[in-house]
């Protein structure tokens, strides 16, 4: 079912009220920059004038080996420099240096990815899809693998972001931590996210919709992973099969959810939906967590999924409601919902058609002195469409511009001071393969691809970019690309954490309870710290773990082809060695490994070790399959899952 993950980009709008000095850190330690997943960025470097004149770095080496479909990520404050971090679905991580494109570090041991065995899917080999998460504060990266064995498995991953090096107590096995969790039929698509404290990671089930699968948020404690959550749809199906994954006001996760399988008469059971989440994760089911539209079970019946694109928070200053969250869905319609009130089974705040065919790209939101947009790859690839969302009561969904760009990349924004010189960027992904730029208020051409040299290849469909002190990277399959702006590094300005917004009293589900892994904790792990911002930030300021207890060159003549309308409208060996060299090759398995040293030889732990034959999880008992569509409503969802697949 599946070819379409779009990561619907709800964007928190910000406030910017200050301008740190030069030498404040830049990080983009999530996909879309925030975890709002907005996809801006502010950098003072990209004017108009500069960013015609973009120009490829060719003394960037930028050489990994292995299909990408995450976005890259930047990070300082390390002893060998910034860093661009990328990852593989072979299951490679590396770590390259910002400036030259060398390795500082890699890991090409998580163990092997799945080529076969595999109910269905559209993508191999499948290993590490996902967009990865750095907290900053423990100077962690965290990423979801996928391990070939017998059987197949999910593991979540923490790797000291400088050395590489796996962190004592992980990787966490999910079969085992969350027991009806069944990698077989799930994979994780979206990117994680780290919320005061707790990874989350989102699973989808596999293009083709086949076998037992649901929607899934695991949340596993960075500071004790053998504290795991997690929560699932009530019905079979309902996967979060967009690109962005989580998104978080700063307290509270929203995804949104794909079809069920029901029949007529069932009730509502977590598709189609946009679902708010406490901490956890915990879902309340009352209303106010949750939204779906009253054709929920049309949608389900013919496969159009509401969760086309992941979430997106966007605050409309003087709108009300005024701080929204957004969906795009498989059926072309716009949604707009109070996020503080989500509504239960009603109307959207603000809908609107916007594309008869969308597809999996993630989208990205922005405010200028115009107005509050958002934007995203439309008509099956060959468009980019930008909306207004008035200040009104209620708001509103009003045409801003379209422009003619024949790709499947995902859309990212830059501005020069969080308002003025905003321009949309797009990379013409399984398309032109060039980098293109777009002026956000009208849709003329800023940037048109370049020269012979700003060709790219292997260039993935759902992926963006990301920008850091004058740069834009794109991760492509083998190569990582570098573009710069004919200026020096600008001064970086301060992102500012979402304010987290009240959440009404919710009642924790039997499905949420935290459940403890087969892994102990050997040694003391990082303190948790709040979820670090990426565009620049401050020194990280640790804070206590919340508790799963829910809470509320010349460049060739630009021409505008833009349309402006006013119209409504990843077997680890035993012996692990980190070594950062121009050629590194690290060997740690998920065992402790405390010491960030170069050489980082951890002792082995009574953890599951994934390898290429991990060990089975025991089941419980097993249930009966449910037979194909038409199905009948699902048994308790207290049962543990077969490892036998359902035909479709």
């Amino acid at each position: 079912m599946k070819t379409l993950i779009c990561s619907s980009l709800f964007i928190l709008v910000l406030v910017w009220t200050a301008v740190l000095p030069a030498s404040a850190q830049v990080n983009v330690t999530q996909k879309n920059n925030h975890v709002s997943r907005d996809g801006l960025y502010i950098d003072a470097a990209f004017t108009p004038g500069n960013a015609v004149n973009l120009v490829r770095d060719m003394n960037f080496n930028g050489t990994i080996s292995g299909n990408v479909h995450a976005q890259p990520l930047y990070i300082e404050g390390g002893p060998n420099g910034p860093m661009v971090i990328v990852v593989t679905a072979s299951n490679s991580v590396y770590a390259l240096h910002a400036n030259t494109g060398l390795p500082i570090w890699s890991r090409t041991d998580i163990g092997p990815a799945v080529t076969s065995g595999l109910p269905c899917g559209n993508i191999n080999p499948v290993g590490i899809i996902g967009t990865p998460v750095v907290d900053l504060g423990s100077r962690s990266l965290f990423f979801d693998a996928l391990i070939s064995g017998s059987p197949i498995k999910h593991f979540i991953y923490s790797l000291n972001v400088d050395t590489g090096a796996t962190r004592a107590g992980w990787p966490v096995d999910v079969n085992a931590a969350v027991p009806p969790f069944h990698s077989l039929v799930q994979e994780d698509r979206g990117a994680l996210a780290v919320v005061n404290g707790i990874v989350y990671v989102s699973y989808s089930g596999y293009a083709g919709d086949c076998g037992d699968y649901h929607g899934w948020v695991v949340g596993v404690h960075i500071d004790n992973p053998s504290i795991v959550g997690g929560w699932e749809t009530a019905a079979e199906g309902g996967g979060i099969w967009g690109h962005s994954g989580v998104a978080s006001d700063g307290t509270n996760m929203f995804v949104i959810t794909g079809n069920t399988f029901t029949t007529q008469n069932d009730p509502w059971s977590g598709g189609e939906a946009i679902v708010r989440l406490q901490a956890g994760p915990v879902f309340s089911g009352q209303p106010t967590d949750f939204w779906a539209p009253a054709n929920w079970q049309s949608l389900d019946g013919s496969d159009t999924d509401l969760g086309g694109c992941s979430a997106i928070l966007i605050n409309v200053p003087g709108a009300t409601p005024s701080q929204l969250v957004l969906a795009l869905g498989k059926d072309g319609n716009a949604y707009l919902v109070n996020r503080n009130n989500l509504g239960g089974i009603a109307g959207p705040v603000s809908s609107a058609g916007v594309d008869g065919t969308m597809r999996g790209q993630s989208s990205a939101t922005y405010t200028t002195t115009q107005g509050t947009y958002f934007v995203f790859r439309a008509d099956g690839g060959s468009q980019i469409k930008a909306y207004k969302i008035t200040a009104t009561n209620p708001p509103n969904i009003v045409s801003a511009w379209t422009a003619s760009q024949s790709g499947q990349g995902s859309p990212w924004v830059t501005t020069t001071d969080g308002t003025h010189n905003a321009i949309v960027w797009v990379v013409g992904a399984q398309g032109d393969q060039r980098l293109h730029g777009y002026d956000g208020d009208t849709g003329a051409v800023v940037f048109a691809g370049g020269f012979a040299n700003e060709l790219m290849s292997g260039t993935r469909k759902w992926n963006s970019g990301m920008v850091a002190r004058g740069s834009i990277y794109v991760a492509n399959d083998n190569k990582v690309y570098k573009f710069n702006v004919p200026t020096g590094t600008p001064t970086p300005t301060p992102t500012v954490t979402p304010t987290a917004t009240a959440t009404p009293t919710a009642t924790a589900t039997a499905t949420a309870t935290a459940i403890a892994t087969a892994t102990p904790t050997t040694t003391a792990k990082p303190t948790a710290t709040s979820t670090p911002t990426a565009t620049a930030t401050a020194t990280p300021t640790a804070t206590s773990k919340p508790t799963a207890t829910p809470t509320p060159t010349v460049r060739p003549t630009v021409t505008p082809t833009a349309t402006p309308t006013a119209t409504s409208t990843p077997p680890a060996t035993p012996t692990p060695t980190v070594t950062p060299t121009a050629t590194p090759s690290a060997t740690p398995p998920p065992s402790p490994t405390p010491t960030p040293t170069a050489t980082a030889t951890p002792t082995p732990t009574t953890s599951p070790s994934p390898s290429a034959t991990p060990t089975s999880t025991p089941r419980a008992r097993h249930r009966h399959r449910p037979r194909p569509r038409p199905r009948p409503t699902r048994p308790p969802r207290l049962q543990i899952e077969s490892a036998m697949m359902r035909d479709r």
